[in-house]
């Protein structure tokens, strides 16, 4: 697996950082974990197409991790561009009627008879393929939140919780990871709930027994704290802040 963080920021704006956008490559497929403003245009500067990805997976749907769903299904409509392979959408309760009212107000500026789309929604469920199995958990966020395991046919295991606070269902889902992706929104004295501290990101990684831990979602507060270190008062395992562009193979 390739993993390539795309955007690593929230949905506050800032020079240094992305929306939320996660790419896993496996295989030949192209898995695409939330897809907030901006995204699809950094999805080329990485180098890869936003019409090869197959699947989105969100974790939840406020808007700093949806709100370039219709961007992409407008730029898949060009006959300079034009999308051939289909697109499976999948996400939390509610994903259905997200995208029933993106059709009612943009209507055929996004539908294409050049490909399928596909939408299923999760909760704690599994999807398996050839290459790889996804699992998915309640995340502590919003009342459908998500957190997805990945994990390909060697055994090697991505875990993203999507914004979340503490919750022991993100342990059990990261048990013995080999890649476990929090976000890490606030530091340790700005604790908002449905969001995670460096103590609680560093717990629920000591507890999970992961191997590596990667931060995530970092609102422009965290650059005034060693975030870094505060977590390393908690966990042992290694320790990377997430920034745009890095890519991790496993």
């Amino acid at each position: 697996m390739e993993v390539v963080f795309i955007g690593t920021g929230v949905g506050l704006p800032s020079k240094k950082r992305g929306t939320p956008g996660l790419l896993v490559k496996i295989g030949d497929e192209h898995l695409l974990f939330d897809l907030g403003p901006g995204i699809v245009r950094k999805i080329l500067e990485e180098g890869f197409d936003y019409n090869e990805i197959d699947y989105i997976f969100y974790t939840h749907l406020h808007v700093d991790h949806v709100n370039d769903l219709p961007a992409l299904l407008f730029a898949a409509k060009s006959p300079l561009a034009l999308r051939k392979k289909d697109l499976h959408l999948v996400g939390p309760k509610g994903l259905k009627d997200f995208y029933t009212k993106l059709l009612h107000l943009y209507g055929e500026q996004l539908i294409s008879s050049a490909y399928n789309v596909f939408l299923r929604e999760m909760e704690d469920d599994v999807i398996e393929k050839g290459d790889w199995k996804i699992t998915t958990r309640s995340a502590l966020h919003t009342e459908h939140s998500i957190g997805y395991r990945i994990e390909d046919k060697e055994g090697k295991v991505v875990v993203y919780s999507g914004d979340t606070d503490y919750t022991v269902d993100i342990v059990k889902l990261a048990k013995n990871a080999h890649l476990l992706i929090l976000e890490c929104s606030f530091p340790n004295d700005i604790k908002v709930e449905g969001h995670l501290t460096p103590n609680l990101a560093g717990q629920i990684a000591k507890e999970s027994k992961c191997e590596r831990l990667i931060l995530t979602h970092l609102y422009p507060v965290c650059d005034q704290h060693n975030i870094l270190e505060d977590v390393r008062k908690v966990f042992r395992g290694q320790i990377t802040v997430a920034y745009d562009g890095l890519r991790i193979t496993i």
